[in-house]
Formats: structure tokens, sequence, C-alpha cells
């Protein structure tokens, strides 16, 4: 009986330590076209638009949009960051409101969410920050854009059944990661930290809601 209770008892820990480490793998890149294609039927936009996984490690997503289309592309280092579907469907939401809100004022390509605005705290890319802002200035969405995008993605995602909280989440991994935008004038995207303030008070709001 002792012996039976001690194997019972190893695979029980094995069964947990199993579970543990499966929620905290990377997302699939199919997760990437399911949870797309649900939040563009509820946002009543074309759920067959091409998506793309790119191999990059940097954590980014962007929306390429011309002549009325677009395009999905999100890397493999924003898959290995999130843990949930809830987040990703936070970043791709933020995504769509861009196009709802009709933040699309010329044919453009952007990176909207993270790319180079993020700056790995302590790498030595290379890049000149000004370089970075002056690039962001003349092609980027204003900071009131990215407040607007964020408000309608944490709404879309808890419409379409998914944790208002994920936005929240995925950027405060982000910023764990040490990819964070600066207070400075030259980044069109908030402070992270004013950011996350904002976005934290927009998801309590909706989660009384949904």
């Amino acid at each position: 009986m002792k012996k039976f209770a001690r194997s019972f008892l190893v695979g029980a820990v094995i069964i947990i330590f199993l579970s543990a480490n499966a929620s905290l793998a990377a997302l699939e890149p199919d997760s990437v076209k399911s949870v797309w294609a649900k939040l563009a039927k509820t946002a009543g936009i074309d759920p067959s638009a091409p998506i793309a996984v790119v191999d990059q490690k940097e954590p980014n997503a962007w929306v390429s949009f011309s002549l009325n289309k677009y395009s999905i592309t999100v890397t493999k280092g924003m898959l290995e960051l999130l843990d949930s579907e809830d987040e990703l469907a936070g970043v791709l939401a933020h995504e769509i409101g861009h196009i709802k809100l009709n933040h699309y004022s010329r044919t453009v390509t952007r990176s909207i969410l993270w790319g180079l605005l993020f700056r790995k705290v302590g790498s030595s890319s290379g890049i000149d920050p000004l370089d970075i802002g002056y690039a962001l200035a003349e092609s980027g969405f204003s900071r009131e854009q990215e407040v607007e995008a964020d408000d309608y993605g944490i709404e879309l995602a808890a419409r379409a059944g998914y944790d208002p909280w994920g936005l929240v989440r995925a950027l405060e991994k982000m910023k764990e990661a040490g990819y964070e935008t600066s207070p400075s004038g030259f980044n069109s995207h908030p402070p992270t930290d004013r950011r996350l303030i904002h976005v934290r008070n927009k998801a309590a709001e909706v989660s009384t809601r949904y």
C-alpha cells in the first residue's frame, strides 16, 4: 500500500509538472489564424486575410495595408513570449483597432505595436534612437491613435470571448523581457508605464461588463 501511494504521488507530481510546463509553452502558429478569425468576425472585417509567422526573435506584430486589403504578420518571438491566446488576442485586437478606427490614412506598411519603438534594454543594436524617432514621427501612428487602438482592442477581445486583461499581460511581458517605450517626444507610443496604467484601468472597466 505504501509503495502504491508513493508511486501515485510521484505520478501526480509528474502530471502537475508537465501541465505547468505545457501552460508556459510557446503558442503555435495556428493560434494566430484561429484567434484572428474569431476577432475579425466579431469586428466585422475579413477573417481570411493572409497571415504570416516569420522567424524573427524580437517579439513583434504588424498589419500591412494596401488598397483596402491587409495582411497580418507575427514573429515567432512574439509567440514564444506570450503564454495564452488571451494575450495574443489582446495584441491582434489592437491591430484591428487601427483598421476599424481608420488610422490608415495612406498606403503603408507599418510596424504597429512593437517593432522599433521597443528598444531592448542594454542591447547594442547600433541603431540611433533619433533615427528611430524620426521614422516613427514620419510614418507611425500618433500616441492618441495608439490609446484609441488599445481601448478598442480591449473591448473587442472581451466581445469575442477573450479575457480583457490579455493586452495588459502582453505589455507586462514585453516590459519584463526588456522591451519598453521610453518617455521621449520621438516615440509615437505612450511610455510603457503610463500605457500600462491606462490599459489596466480600461481592462478593469471592461471586466465589469463581460
